[in-house]
């Protein structure tokens, strides 16, 4: 009997229209490797004794783990909602915006809020869901943001606002 873990809390169903067209694509690449590891995997089994046969080992867990992501983005994709549209007051930080933040250093560091299915922190993109993006939430420019991370509360001015989906850091 495994250990109980509770569910995890459901997660924001906004992404933007790049991050969705990047989840369609990787979905369909899944199907085709499946269908190449399937071929394998096949070709592993007829050559006879499974217990001992590494590549049919590896190619059945392979196997489980593309099915796993294809189960779940087939249940994520249809309860995604795709923003397109830019806020009436491009000043706010709203989702899909580019942060640029500013330290009491005098550091800055720039952000894009996106969905929780597709930040990247080498990116810059920040999960909406995450603490940072929380606090930074309808906030104006100039406006001193506290957040609080796991080094004590930080102390951050937003220096720039930008919706432009071009904008890199």
């Amino acid at each position: 009997m495994g250990r109980y873990r509770p569910p995890q809390p459901k997660a924001s169903p906004y992404i933007t229209a790049e991050g969705y067209a990047t989840l369609d694509t990787e979905l369909k690449a899944l199907w085709k490797r499946r269908a190449y590891v399937v071929k394998i995997l096949a070709e592993a089994a007829a050559e006879g004794d499974r217990s001992e046969n590494a590549e049919y080992i590896y190619r059945k867990k392979e196997l489980r783990e593309i099915d796993y992501r294809i189960r779940y983005l087939q249940k994520r994709l249809p309860d995604l909602k795709v923003v397109n549209n830019s806020p009436s007051n491009p000043q706010q930080v709203f989702f899909a915006a580019w942060v640029t933040l500013e330290n009491e250093q005098g550091e800055e560091t720039t952000y894009r809020i996106v969905g929780p299915d597709e930040f990247d922190a080498k990116k810059g993109w920040i999960s909406m869901d995450s603490p940072v993006a929380k606090a930074l939430m309808k906030k104006k420019i100039d406006d001193e943001v506290k957040v609080t991370t796991p080094n004590g509360t930080e102390i951050f001015y937003i220096s720039n606002v930008d919706y432009s989906s071009s904008s890199l850091p």
